[in-house]
């Protein structure tokens, strides 16, 4: 019993020592902080002093009036638990002042209680971002967390663009270095980092996505065409790079043209994939149907001697004719009763 007393004792009088130099700690911030800053700061500590010797106390009464019903027996556990007892409701206690603190909106001091008393810079960051002091945030982020990632996203909020993009850069996310120069009407910037990002995707073989850079960030169409197009002919994702392509052209007449130009320059050994390509602009309505229908129907008519399932095709193209899917069946019937003979 002696040894809990003499822990509780000791503990009490080493935080009264402690509490005394934090005060004059607090008072001398006065020579580089605002006064109001740190009349919050010591009201803070000066509250949580006192629920930690509330604390205290109880934890002393609470051992002075069992002390004739328990003995020395198991003294190093009981120490043991002591201890975890009262840092526990210590830390609880923290808990409940900053979750009050947040109920009162006033997460500045919330924030304190996180960093300063709970060890927990995370928690104070987030609880700052969470209150709009995006500025804040940013710096515990990035000065006590080194959470770049965080601390860009707080000075965006905060529309501290500069500071951002420096993050960003270091970070090397270019397309959102160019969002942000982008956001500030720094075209000259933004196209620079644009390109960057765009010229990655094609050296990755990743032609849909620098076009997509292109046609939506850039506002370069014809350069967005221009790589999909060499996507296709560079067999680089050729299907899906075709299909973007036609995708883009809005003009039917145009689209007719173009289809049947590439048709024109496809070699055989690509015409599967184009044919694939055709079934989408097949869809598109009555004014497609006739060069889709008839370019699939050359490219069918030349692969059926090695591809005999290529028939298949044709009721892509038919979608509502019966007759054909009949002929589909007879052909089919016909070629297993040939290998079978």
């Amino acid at each position: 019993m002696m040894n809990k007393q003499k822990f509780i004792d000791k503990f009490m009088a080493a935080f009264v020592l402690l509490a005394i130099f934090k005060v004059i700690g607090i008072v001398a911030q006065l020579f580089h902080e605002s006064f109001w800053s740190v009349v919050g700061t010591l009201g803070i500590f000066l509250i949580v002093a006192f629920i930690i010797l509330l604390v205290i106390t109880s934890l002393k009464d609470k051992e002075q009036n069992n002390r004739n019903t328990t003995g020395r027996k198991g003294s190093g556990s009981s120490n043991f638990y002591l201890e975890n007892s009262l840092f526990d409701r210590i830390r609880s206690k923290y808990e409940e002042l900053a979750e009050k603190y947040i109920a009162e909106n006033d997460y500045k001091k919330a924030a304190r209680v996180y960093m300063n008393l709970l060890q927990d810079n995370y928690r104070g960051a987030k609880t700052l971002e969470n209150g709009g002091f995006y500025n804040e945030a940013a710096v515990v982020y990035l000065k006590k967390l080194n959470n770049k990632s965080d601390a860009a996203l707080c000075y965006e909020k905060a529309k501290q663009y500069k500071k951002a993009i420096d993050l960003y850069k270091e970070m090397e996310q270019k397309e959102k270095v160019g969002d942000l120069y982008k956001e500030i009407n720094d075209l000259k910037n933004a196209h620079h980092y644009y390109q960057i990002v765009a010229d990655d995707y094609t050296i990755n073989n990743q032609m849909v996505k620098a076009s997509l850079v292109y046609r939506k960030k850039m506002e370069k169409a014809e350069e967005a065409q221009k790589v999909l197009l060499k996507g296709w002919e560079e067999d680089r994702d050729a299907f899906n790079c075709l299909n973007n392509y036609f995708a883009n052209i809005f003009d039917v007449k145009k689209l007719e043209s173009e289809i049947q130009h590439l048709y024109q320059k496809t070699p055989a050994h690509k015409k599967i994939t184009f044919l694939e390509a055709l079934k989408y602009e097949f869809k598109k309505g009555p004014k497609l149907h006739a060069i889709t229908r008839n370019i699939a129907y050359e490219i069918i008519a030349e692969k059926v001697a090695t591809r005999s399932e290529i028939v298949n095709e044709l009721k892509y193209f038919n979608p509502d004719d019966e007759v054909i899917l009949k002929d589909i069946s007879r052909f089919k019937t016909g070629r297993n009763k040939m290998f079978r003979n």
